[in-house]
């Protein structure tokens, strides 16, 4: 919602900030100290975002339009609350994701790209002008990040179990469709719109979901409705606090108001 604000205190405040997300979190362990400098200046040429895909990365179109909150809240990998868990599911989580690592590194929408895969295993990995890509990897275990920054810069244990490569056998890698999960596609937009336009993804997003999981959309109807509301609200420019909390009640009035329409229908 405020990755300019938020930035610029850290930066007034001169604090560290370690990311906890496990993808950031990975990003942060294998991108060179002084990224703040840009990350041409440090050799930096993408940042790959990994994905699991969710529980419907096979699904069809048509069996995309059929399916519950219950299938939508089994997760392959990650134990997470239901907010996040159908995030996940329509890759929204992901494309949240996209905007975070554009604040905490730099990184324009073209220097990041989102990569699918289904292990889990590989985090995140940032790639560098030589051809070289670093990757953290792990068990899908959020006690690893936790513990690297209650550790940082030192490294503490995790509680975490060893990963076993020969057990995983096999690391697979595929491209998002934002055909069938249009939500990633609408979080790039709003990024490339700049201002309050993230604020207005989230805030719709947030009401699209509960909206699916108190069974009154479907999941094909959560895109519409972020789609619908960032046609809607207008977007200012997100200097001041105030601007972006009026902004996050206008898009959650106007997607309200889109299910109440929807539901009549």
């Amino acid at each position: 919602m405020s990755g300019r604000l938020f930035m610029d205190a850290v930066r007034e405040g001169g604090g560290t900030l370690l990311p906890i997300d496990s993808e950031h979190n990975a990003i942060f362990q294998v991108i060179p100290q002084h990224f703040e400098q840009g990350l041409s200046a440090v050799g930096v040429s993408r940042i790959l975002l990994t994905a699991s895909g969710g529980a419907f990365r096979r699904f069809t179109l048509d069996e995309l339009a059929h399916v519950t909150s219950e299938q939508a809240l089994k997760h392959p990998n990650w134990t997470m609350g239901p907010k996040i868990t159908v995030d996940s599911a329509t890759l929204m989580n992901k494309g949240l994701e996209v905007i975070e690592a554009h604040w905490l590194f730099g990184a324009t929408p073209e220097q990041i790209e989102v990569v699918i895969h289904p292990q889990s295993v590989i985090h995140s990995m940032v790639e560098y002008i030589d051809g070289s890509v670093l990757a953290q990897l792990g068990n899908p275990d959020m006690r690893t990040p936790i513990a690297y920054a209650l550790g940082y810069p030192e490294r503490i244990e995790s509680g975490v179990g060893a990963l076993d490569l020969f057990k995983i056998a096999r690391l697979d890698f595929e491209a998002p469709d934002t055909g069938r999960f249009p939500c990633l596609r609408l979080a790039y937009e709003a990024l490339r719109r700049g201002g309050t336009a993230p604020a207005i993804l989230n805030a719709a997003n947030e009401v699209a979901v509960q909206a699916f999981l108190d069974r009154k959309i479907g999941f094909m109807d959560i895109p519409r409705m972020i789609e619908a509301t960032l046609d809607q609200v207008p977007v200012h420019e997100a200097a001041q606090l105030e601007c972006l909390i009026a902004t996050d009640d206008e898009a959650r009035r106007t997607a309200q108001a889109w299910v109440e329409k929807r539901t009549r229908c």
